[in-house]
């Protein structure tokens, strides 16, 4: 028997927002949705940067006056709608008017062929240069004649040629939000994306863990890059080499898997399945891939997949520039010349398959949390969709190791393939659409639009909508197609693929002859979409398509499998986890909840577990890890 994947929870947060509840998904849409709904977002994200916050029983501005939701929407709506998605790095992050640099500089003596200089022993270096002529002051200082030149490096700043990012909402520091004790950004990022996915299911975790066995419940997440900022790989790289000490936490915190080692650490005690599947930018969709199998085999019961990535460094996008990978300003401004501009705008630096010059970094966190089918309906979970598949295809010899190649096209068709398995081909031509990666480089408008219009035009679909949300949020690298995916989700609560609204004009490398473009949000309706692909490229060969089913499509494969009875025991479960759910979602949007972070409590040690031959019980779990195994090589023996 094969299992279905069910997704019973998401959350986590990006340019846009929280995840959960499709508030980010809102975000994007937010000019389209109804005023009751929108006027939640605008609330959600007010409360998240710190605009307003909720004291008896009532919303409050700086001010302490009263904000109606109307109020806020009307009061903080341009500036929340200005500080949000893709824009100009603020200074929450790095000043891009003033980078901290080291420049080498040489001092020359004017008068003389030497320069005296006061300093202190205890700055002296541990090898006197053979030019430097030392004489004591007194018992702290040193009078220091250097012959000749006197090079160092001396403290400047120097102004970004990008500064273009898909940061947090600006005023959220996500630091704040719990114990960080001097935690990596991205892994800030993981514990509040995990906690926001965990909760938005509306089942306690303890109940969860009560239904299955340790060993059938898995983590999946990392990071592309692992943690790159000064708590992480950047402090013990660089602390030697200006003048400062390496912290003990610094290398292992950098560590990529450590966002799987955060959440069972410190959200959920699992002592089940843990690892991280990299992929470059189809790293999200290469840890989903190793989740479903794992649940369709029957391995793993639950499963919580996602990434974090928080790659907003000076270093990092300076690197990423010099590659000539990034839009950079003055790009930008070039490609409006027409439009008379005399300042970038920063906020359509990314143009997937219109006229660009790069892509634009992002930090986000996302995370799903998988169910099998049976134990979805045991628990009358949420039913937000489910995985049918993803195929993941390297691409084979290559000129260099950047060079895009067929890969994605094996990807693409193998996704295609397998939803015609599920569902016809009429649901395929007619009922699908694509999340696709969407960069916004001038290299992936010609390959990836040439891939997914090849596939499109093998499975005989003459128009498909084409989605592509990095417009909006930026490149998260790792997270990126968990952007896509909480997108898709949206898309069925909501009835709208967000347009491509930087699109002013398809480039004319692009190839669209069965493909649907549209600048404008596309209104297909809740029930009319079965399947979502989402489609990921990655740097060095790494490509991965996902097919995503509708929730409505896999209640019907859920009634066939299990009959109609299943269905309405289900139903009547469902309605208390909505409602918890529901309440979750309401106390956040008021700022009363705070990220699940569990320090130092449960902390078991070998001698607290109770082993025989046919078992491990383990203090607080209430069933038991079963070492009686079938034999998996039967014909053999």
């Amino acid at each position: 028997m094969s299992y279905l994947p069910v997704i019973v929870g998401f959350g986590g947060i990006n340019s846009a927002g929280r995840g959960s509840f499709h508030h980010a998904y809102r975000r994007t849409i937010i000019d389209v949705l109804e005023p009751q709904i929108a006027s939640e977002t605008y609330l959600d994200l007010a409360t998240l940067m710190g605009l307003i916050k909720y004291e008896d029983g009532q919303f409050i501005d700086s001010e302490n006056s009263s904000c109606s939701p109307d109020t806020v929407r009307e009061k903080f709506g341009p500036y929340i709608l200005q500080n949000t998605l893709l824009r100009k790095m603020g200074v929450d992050l790095y000043d891009v008017d003033k980078v901290a640099i080291n420049k080498k500089m040489i001092f020359e003596p004017v008068n003389g062929d030497s320069i005296c200089v006061k300093v202190k022993k205890k700055s002296l270096p541990v090898e006197i240069p053979e030019h430097w002529e030392l004489r004591d002051l007194n018992d702290k200082e040193v009078a220091v004649e250097i012959r000749g030149n006197l090079e160092f490096l001396g403290e400047d700043t120097k102004s970004a040629l990008v500064k273009t990012g898909g940061q947090l909402p600006t005023g959220f520091n996500p630091a704040a939000q719990y114990p960080s004790n001097n935690h990596p950004r991205g892994l800030q990022l993981a514990v509040i994306g995990a906690s926001d996915a965990l909760n938005s299911m509306g089942i306690d975790w303890k109940l969860v863990q009560e239904k299955v066995r340790p060993e059938q419940i898995g983590v999946y997440a990392g990071s592309a890059m692992g943690q790159l900022d000064g708590n992480g790989a950047a402090g013990y790289l660089t602390a030697q080499h200006i003048g400062k000490r390496t912290s003990s936490k610094q290398l292992p915190l950098s560590l990529t898997e450590m966002v799987s080692d955060f959440i069972n650490a410190y959200l959920i005690g699992n002592v089940g399945f843990t690892g991280a599947q990299i992929g470059a930018c189809a790293t999200t969709l290469y840890s989903l891939s190793s989740a479903v199998i794992d649940i369709q085999t029957g391995k793993r019961r639950v499963a919580v997949v996602g990434n974090a990535e928080s790659p907003l460094r000076p270093e990092v996008v300076e690197g990423y520039r010099v590659m000539g990978a990034l839009a950079e300003d003055a790009q930008i401004l070039n490609l409006d010349k027409n439009r008379g501009l005399i300042e970038t705008d920063h906020a359509r630096a990314c143009r997937p398959f219109g006229y660009n010059c790069g892509f634009t970094l992002a930090e986000s966190a996302q995370f799903f949390v998988l169910f099998d089918d049976e134990l979805a309906l045991e628990m009358g979970a949420q039913v937000h969709g489910s995985v049918g598949n993803v195929f993941i295809n390297a691409d084979g010899f290559k000129k260099s190791i950047s060079a895009p190649g067929f890969g994605n096209y094996l990807t693409l068709a193998r996704a295609l393939g397998s939803a015609r398995s599920l569902f016809g081909i009429e649901a395929v031509r007619n009922r699908s659409f694509i999340q696709s990666h969407g960069t916004g480089t001038p290299q992936n408008r010609v390959t990836e639009s040439h891939g997914i219009n090849e596939a499109a035009k093998a499975f005989g679909i003459t128009k498909w909508p084409v989605a592509a949300i990095k417009c909006y949020l930026g490149h998260s690298l790792g997270p990126a197609a968990g952007d896509q995916l909480n997108s898709a989700l949206g898309t069925w609560k909501y009835g709208y693929i967000p347009g491509i609204f930087t699109l002013d004009q398809i480039a004319e490398d692009v190839h669209c002859s069965h493909l649907k473009m549209s600048q404008q949000h596309l209104e297909v309706g809740k029930e009319n979409i079965d399947i979502a692909f989402i489609n990921t490229k990655g740097f060095g060969g790494n490509n991965a398509t996902g097919t995503i089913i509708s929730p409505d499509k896999t209640m019907e494969m859920l009634g066939k499998k299990h009959g109609a009875a299943s269905l309405k025991c289900h139903k009547t479960k469902n309605e208390a986890v909505v409602e918890k759910a529901n309440a979750y979602d309401t106390s956040t949007i008021k700022g009363l909840t705070k990220p699940t972070y569990i320090f130092g409590k449960g902390v078991l040690a070998g001698d607290d577990l109770d082993m025989t031959d046919e078992y491990i019980k383990i203090p607080g779990f209430k069933k038991k890890v079963n070492l009686n195994f079938e034999n998996p090589y039967p014909d053999m023996f």
